[in-house]
C-alpha cells in the first residue's frame, strides 16, 4: 500500500480536511509508514490556506492499535539488538504528535473503534475528540512488560493523575462513556450520529478566523507548561498583539454593528 492508500484524504468547501487511517488490515498501527505519512499530512495541512480544521479518522474495526509489534519485533535484528531502530520510531512517533499540537489549525479526532497504546496517545495529543459510544481506550503496554511511557505525555496532559495511572498501572480497557468522564475525550455518541455532530463541531470552527485560532491554539499550549504570574504576563501580551490583528478589528467592529465578520485571516 502507499501512503495515499493507508492516509486518505479529503477537503470540504468550508476547509475541513479529512484524515483517514485506512490501513485496515494492521488495525492502523502507527508503522513507520503510517507515521511518515501522518507527520507529512499534518505539515502540510499546517501551511495550506485551504485546510482551518481537519479531522482525524479511522476505516475498520480499530482506530489504531498502536505501534506495529511485528515491525518493531523485527528491529531488533540490528547488531545493536534494535536500539537504533527503537529511537527512530520513537522519535518519529514524538514527532507526529508533537506535530499535531503544534499545527496551527484544530485537529479533532473522530474516534470508532478501539485505541490502544500509541492510538490512545494520537487521540490525546488532539485538541478536541469525540467519539462514538462503543469506542474503547487503553494504554496496556504493561501486559506484555512495556510501559506505556510515551503515551504516558499525552495522557497525563488531558487527564488527572490518579485516572491516568490506573489507565497506565492496570492497561485496563475503558469506554467512551468513561473517557470522556475522565477527559481523554469531550463526548460519547451514538455511532450512526458521530461523524455529523464531528463535522458540526469542525465547520463552527471553520468559520472563525484562521488567524485567531492559531494565536490561541499556540498560546493555549504554551501557556499550559508555564507558572501563574508568567502565563498570564504571556497571554497579555498574546492578547495586545491579537487586538491589533486585522480581524479582531474586524470582529469587533461587525459585533457593534451587528453584522457578519468578513475574515481575511490576518
Amino acid at each position: 500500500m502507499t501512503s495515499s492508500d493507508f492516509l486518505l484524504r479529503e477537503l470540504s468547501d468550508e476547509g475541513v480536511l479529512r484524515l483517514t487511517l485506512n490501513d485496515v488490515k494492521r488495525r492502523n498501527a502507527l508503522s513507520e509508514a503510517m507515521l511518515g505519512a501522518l507527520g507529512t499530512a499534518f505539515e502540510e495541512a499546517g501551511k495550506d490556506p485551504a485546510v482551518r480544521v481537519i479531522i482525524l479518522a479511522a476505516n475498520g474495526p480499530a482506530f489504531c492499535a498502536g505501534h506495529d509489534l511485528k515491525e518493531m519485533t523485527a528491529g531488533r535484528e540490528g547488531d545493536d539488538g534494535g536500539e537504533a531502530y527503537f529511537a527512530k520510531i520513537m522519535a518519529m512517533c514524538s514527532g507526529v504528535m508533537q506535530g499535531i499540537v503544534n499545527c496551527p489549525k484544530p485537529v479533532i479526532a473522530e474516534v470508532t473503534g478501539i485505541a490502544t497504546a500509541a492510538g490512545c496517545q494520537l487521540i490525546a495529543s488532539c485538541d478536541l475528540a469525540i467519539a462514538a459510544e462503543s469506542a474503547q481506550f487503553s494504554t496496556p503496554g504493561v501486559h506484555i512488560g512495556l510501559f506505556c511511557s510515551t503515551p504516558m505525555v499525552a495522557l497525563s496532559r488531558n487527564v488527572v493523575n490518579k485516572h491516568a495511572m490506573e489507565m497506565l498501572l492496570t492497561g485496563d480497557m475503558i469506554s467512551a462513556a468513561r473517557a470522556a468522564e475522565i477527559g481523554l475525550v469531550n463526548r460519547a455518541l451514538a455511532e450512526d450520529a458521530l461523524q455529523e455532530a464531528t463535522g458540526e463541531v469542525a465547520r463552527k470552527i471553520a468559520s472563525k478566523s484562521s488567524m485567531t485560532l492559531a494565536t490561541g491554539k499556540r498560546a493555549f499550549y504554551a501557556q499550559r507548561e508555564m507558572p501563574l504570574a508568567e502565563a498570564y504576563d504571556y497571554a497579555s501580551q498574546v492578547m495586545v498583539e491579537n487586538m491589533l490583528a486585522r480581524d479582531a478589528e474586524e470582529g469587533i467592529g461587525a459585533f457593534i454593528e451587528k453584522r457578519q465578520p468578513q475574515w481575511q485571516d490576518a
